[in-house]
């Protein structure tokens, strides 16, 4: 029976592992063990963090919202359930945009919820 040689598959693998592991630092980026280790890490970190950023950017969106309503003499809570009340569907984002770019418009906005 002939000699068959296994290598190509695994060495297929580890190459691909390590060619993930670009730009990490130490034996991490080298060393096969080291470098599936801390893949399995980062990729748990990335998929977790992915769903942060989302919370974070809401949470200063409503920062920003509820400086400019204030400025406006209402708070943050009364403003979002005007909103609700009248039928106004803007979301957070785009709420906090016009507080940054157009106070005006966010003023209008704002009237409309006390009223």
């Amino acid at each position: 029976m002939a000699r068959v040689k296994r290598g190509t598959t695994a060495s297929k693998r580890r190459k691909n592992i390590l060619q993930h592991t670009k730009g990490f630092r130490w034996g991490r980026k080298a060393k096969y063990k080291l470098a599936k280790e801390a893949l399995i890490h980062a990729w748990q970190n990335a998929f977790r963090d992915r769903r942060a950023r989302k919370r974070d950017f809401r949470q200063a969106w409503e920062v920003q919202i509820n400086a400019a309503a204030r400025a406006e003499g209402i708070p943050y809570n009364r403003l979002i359930h005007g909103l609700k009340l009248k039928s106004i569907a803007l979301d957070r984002k785009i709420l906090a945009q016009l507080a940054k770019d157009h106070p005006a418009l966010f003023k209008k906005v704002a009237e409309q919820t006390k009223a």
